[in-house]
């Protein structure tokens, strides 16, 4: 029950799973997760979790090194990749601003992100923080810390999902939807 998402149903029927493993299987997992936490850090260039430094993404020669995404955490990067539709590098921030949970930018990795934006190469940072009110505080700062630096910033859209309709869509949403509207 410690992790994340799982409550005492979902635990209890895990540990009866583990119960009913072979030895060698919960061994082998067991071995699996202490290698995770044991081999596993953070790319010193992007902060994305890997195995190797720097990681697969910010090794890879192919990738347009004129682009930035921001993103609060790795399974954020994670869903971007999944996309196939980016082809730029990242920036994990590991959080976003939240002054009830006493996170500020000082806890986040924003020393780091400018520290690449002084390469020349960039041109362009595209914000992908959350769309609440963290994410869009955390996209504000950056975006009013970062254009003295005359780089083009963008944020990405939001508004309605596929297969979405409208009718369930609060307002917000449908706000954002409208602002991010485009020529068809």
């Amino acid at each position: 029950m410690r992790l994340p998402g799982i409550g005492p149903k979902t635990a209890q029927r895990l540990a009866f799973y583990v119960l009913t493993m072979e030895e060698d299987d919960v061994l082998d997992l067991s071995k699996a997760l202490v290698r995770a936490k044991r081999d596993l850090h953070q790319c010193s260039l992007c902060g994305n979790i890997t195995d190797q430094d720097p990681c697969y993404i910010c090794s890879d020669k192919g990738r347009d090194r004129s682009v930035i995404c921001v993103v609060q955490d790795t399974k954020d990067l994670m869903a971007m990749e999944r996309t196939r539709e980016y082809n730029g590098l990242y920036h994990v921030l590991h959080g976003a601003i939240s002054p009830i949970e006493g996170v500020g930018p000082e806890d986040l990795r924003i020393p780091d992100l400018l520290k690449r934006l002084e390469d020349e190469t960039v041109q362009e940072l595209i914000l992908a923080t959350n769309p609440n009110i963290e994410g869009e505080a955390t996209a504000m700062y950056l975006s009013r810390l970062i254009k003295p630096f005359g780089l083009k910033v963008t944020r990405i859209a939001h508004g309605l999902p596929v297969g979405g309709d409208l009718e369930y869509a609060d307002e917000v949403t449908l706000t954002k939807a409208l602002e991010g509207r485009r020529e068809v």
